[in-house]
């Protein structure tokens, strides 16, 4: 009997341990402030850590998000992170940060996807139509909202999701995320841009385009 609940603990143990995994694990630490020499680092949660007593104030200080970002690019949008690459204290503590500029007249974050977090964005500036889509369980419904200035929106963790500037002048956004580093995958930078090219017939007859168009929008990647 005793035996019998032992493996009863044990499985809702795992199961329980199979939800946790897809998220940050709760530090064991006050800090783990990442260092990329590992001569005398401790491997921790993607990052080794640099010696405690080493640790000083600026290993947890970023500076420049005030600064506007050059959206002088093909989507008009550039996006600013401070995940734990730029800010080597965040390692361990599931939290980052993004500034997110957007050119004037559409300027675009386009369709991409986090998958190791949830993002919550705030309007600094401007006027912002963004959105997501669920997931083909769900009916691949689409969720979408006009945001102005201190407007707040939530995309959910793997969701795919955009932002498009609609109005006039330049747009601002802060998110934030439930990770140290959420990974960003652009989905059109994805599919028509891998490294190397997904055979076209895949691409063809998943979006039901001829093969010269597939191979042109390849082209543009």
């Amino acid at each position: 009997m005793k035996s019998a609940y032992f493996l009863i603990a044990f499985a809702l143990l795992a199961f329980a341990s199979s939800f946790v995994s897809a998220y940050d694990p709760s530090p064991l630490q006050d800090f783990c402030v990442a260092i990329n020499d590992t001569k005398n680092g401790v491997f921790v949660n993607g990052k080794f850590c640099k010696d405690r007593e080493l640790v000083v104030a600026n290993d947890f200080f970023f500076s420049g998000l005030d600064e506007p970002g050059n959206t002088s690019t093909a989507v008009g949008s550039v996006v600013t992170p401070v995940s734990v690459e730029q800010l080597l204290g965040l390692n361990t503590l599931g939290v980052s940060l993004a500034r997110i500029d957007f050119a004037p007249y559409g300027g675009l974050n386009p369709p991409h996807t986090h998958p190791r977090g949830t993002e919550i964005l705030v309007v600094q500036e401007g006027t912002l139509y963004v959105g997501f889509v669920s997931s083909n369980q769900d009916g691949n419904r689409l969720f979408t909202k006009v945001l102005y200035k201190g407007d707040v929106f939530v995309f959910p963790i793997g969701m795919i999701h955009f932002q498009l500037n609609i109005g006039k002048t330049a747009a601002v956004a802060l998110s934030a995320f439930s990770t140290q580093n959420p990974g960003t995958i652009t989905i059109a930078d994805a599919l028509f841009g891998s490294n190397p090219d997904i055979n076209p017939d895949v691409l063809t007859k998943a979006f039901m385009l001829e093969p010269n168009v597939v191979k042109y929008l390849q082209s543009r990647f």
